[in-house]
């Protein structure tokens, strides 16, 4: 089924006295939300203690978590020791997931630097061959690992490269943030239409079953010439996506995606409308 929840802890967690990851689970559920992405961005720093005691919590409330890797990914750096960090990044965040009794991981796949386009696609492509390897060789390919559609332009990561980095192993599943694509394409997102181009594109390439349960970041973004700029709430009425041509187009093309608000500050609040949205068709 389709899941909605917010990443990370919102502003009124903290408002109404919590401070736990453990604590996110009740508050999850207690607003009618179904999932959580905990975020590892600036490094995957949990003792295996820590991991057990929010996987219990998460458990007993029924509540899917997952988990995004350190910010600071980049397969396309040509450096091949910086590469191997990256490789260890993704890796440490599946185990420490693996302990909270989760399953999907997501990552940022690129950053552009001074190559080439294709030169900086096609090294990042490469690398997660060899991150595939890593993934079976330490046994995880029954988690999900989402590479992540990217908000500026100098990042590695539209929708069409995000396709040609999962047809590396069915491992990988599609993370579309789909502010991130409105923000890189300067506010291409308005209609059901818009979506559902997407959307085909991806099914056509990957096949429904991937794309099926494939992963949502959402929120509204400001952006600028070069793309995204600040991620935004709902309240803002000046820039986009809305939600609604969404929900509309996942409905009638019979998607059931993990979706995450990535709100600034309202992330559960916003997610808990996005699922009225969707109920409400």
């Amino acid at each position: 089924m389709i899941k909605f929840g917010p990443s990370g802890n919102c502003e009124s967690f903290y408002a109404e006295g919590f401070s736990h990851t453990e604590e996110s689970a009740a508050f999850v559920k207690n607003r009618g939300l179904d999932c959580f992405e905990y975020s590892f961005g600036r490094g995957v720093r949990m003792t295996e203690e820590k991991a057990a005691s929010i996987g219990a919590a998460f458990e007993k409330e029924n509540v899917e978590i997952s988990a995004h890797a350190p910010y600071f990914i980049n397969f396309a750096n040509p450096d091949d020791e910086m590469a191997e960090k990256s490789y260890g990044y993704v890796l440490d965040t599946a185990k420490a997931l693996q302990r909270m009794g989760g399953k999907r991981v997501v990552f940022h796949p690129a950053a552009q630097g001074k190559a080439s386009r294709e030169e900086a696609v096609a090294l990042t492509e490469d690398r997660l061959k060899i991150l595939r390897d890593y993934i079976y060789l330490n046994e995880m390919q029954d988690m999900i690992f989402c590479p992540e559609t990217m908000g500026k332009l100098a990042q590695i990561g539209t929708i069409e490269e995000v396709v040609r980095f999962c047809k590396v192993d069915a491992i990988f599943t599609p993370c579309v943030d789909f502010g991130h694509v409105n923000a890189r394409e300067r506010g291409s997102l308005n209609t059901v239409a818009d979506y559902k181009s997407r959307l085909e594109y991806m099914i056509a390439e990957l096949g429904f079953e991937r794309m099926r349960h494939f992963h949502v970041h959402f929120s509204k973004i400001m952006y600028g010439a070069k793309g995204e700029i600040k991620h935004l709430t709902f309240e803002d009425n000046e820039y986009g996506p809305e939600f609604m041509p969404l929900a509309v187009a996942l409905k009638e093309l019979g998607l059931e995606p993990f979706i995450v608000s990535e709100s600034a500050g309202t992330q559960a609040e916003d997610a808990l409308e996005m699922k009225k949205i969707y109920l409400s068709l």
